[in-house]
């Protein structure tokens, strides 16, 4: 990684200095590669998450075996994977010795400055970043206990942390970092992007990973990660995001997705679907839950409607560029609120694809 003039190098992917604001996600599952079926199965889901819009997939190392097998599987994929370390530097230091984008270390649990500084020299000496990523709860113990004790605000502990480690981070000339101050809490986190980047914007500010932790299930976790990431990024806060969810990983990419959408000109496609009714003669959920994937990975900027009946079919959806809803014990596919045919339920899934191809 190279870092000059704000902006960090986890090769392919650019973070900071103006660059479009990157997606990641974190695998949630034991990584074990134990047979070729499985390698093949991995790679398979990282290929579609790559597909989906996700640009960093981050991996939980938590034993120094795992690291070799993190370190395979970044031989055999283009998408940047970064190590996720707690407690035991070795790890680092073994992540360092394969192809892995990137490293997320804990200011609060990695050791003394002896061992951050083995981490440190090594990933120069490898070009590689380190993200800071302090969480509110895993603080080094005198912040916690501050905290604790009501003396200073949880922010205001969450960015001395991270400053904390900054600090070490300079004394060795490491430039090449990215910062994540996390809370559950969203006025929390919020608070804390907000006074770090008061402090150290300047001209060349420090690349942000923003996002609520432990946000919660899909419902919650999407609201909460909303509330704290459309004020921070409506105001060029964050330069890398992930919307933590207790859900998929395609979940947490898709929600990432939307919320940048509402900031940006995306090239993402937009899915509207109705909520079904009593009226609805077409299953919509089921429609909309077997296409979603295919949906987001088509690499087309348009509207998408999938409607229940004709009530709320075409003359709802008229700005969509390619519809379809329930009419009666009919298909209807429409384009601008124009009907372009009519199918029956069984061919719905064949007509929508063809049509689909079609589009620009």
């Amino acid at each position: 990684m190279v870092t000059v003039g704000g902006f960090a190098h986890v090769r392919p992917v650019v973070i900071g200095g103006g660059s479009p604001v990157v997606i990641q996600t974190m695998w949630k599952e034991p990584l074990t590669l134990d047979s070729a079926e499985e390698t093949e199965r991995v790679l398979g889901r990282i290929e579609g998450l790559a597909a989906i819009g996700c640009r960093l997939l981050r991996f939980a190392v938590p034993q120094i075996e795992d690291a070799d097998v993190l370190g395979r599987l970044a031989l055999g994929t283009a998408m940047p994977l970064v190590a996720d370390i707690h407690f035991d530097y070795r790890i680092a230091l073994r992540c360092l010795d394969y192809p892995i984008a990137k490293l997320r270390i804990n200011p609060g649990n990695i050791g003394g400055e002896d061992r951050v500084r083995a981490v440190l020299e090594k990933a120069a000496e490898k070009g590689r970043p380190i993200r800071i990523g302090v969480n509110a709860g895993s603080l080094p113990r005198d912040l916690r206990e501050q905290a604790d004790r009501g003396e200073i605000a949880l922010p205001r502990t969450l960015v001395a942390a991270a400053e904390r480690e900054l600090a070490v981070f300079d004394r060795y000339a490491f430039p090449n970092v990215i910062v994540s101050m996390k809370a559950s809490s969203v006025p929390d986190t919020v608070t804390a992007a907000r006074l770090f980047r008061e402090k150290h914007g300047g001209a060349s500010p420090i690349p942000l990973h923003v996002g609520v932790t432990e946000a919660g299930p899909l419902i919650a976790g999407v609201v909460r990660n909303t509330a704290a990431l459309t004020g921070l990024l409506k105001d060029g806060i964050g330069d890398t995001i992930r919307v933590s969810l207790s859900s998929t990983m395609e979940n947490e990419v898709i929600a990432a997705r939307e919320i940048l959408a509402l900031f940006a000109d995306s090239t993402s496609i937009r899915l509207v679907s109705c909520p079904r009714c009593g009226r609805a003669s077409f299953d919509t959920h089921g429609f909309t839950e077997r296409w979603q994937m295919r949906l987001y990975a088509a690499g087309k900027k348009a509207t998408i409607a999938v409607m229940g009946c004709v009530v709320n079919g075409p003359g709802e959806a008229r700005a969509a560029d390619l519809g379809i809803t329930g009419a009666g014990n009919k298909v209807l596919l429409f384009r601008h609120g124009e009907k372009i045919r009519t199918v029956d339920v069984e061919d719905a899934d064949r007509a929508f694809e063809e049509e689909l191809s079609k589009l620009e």
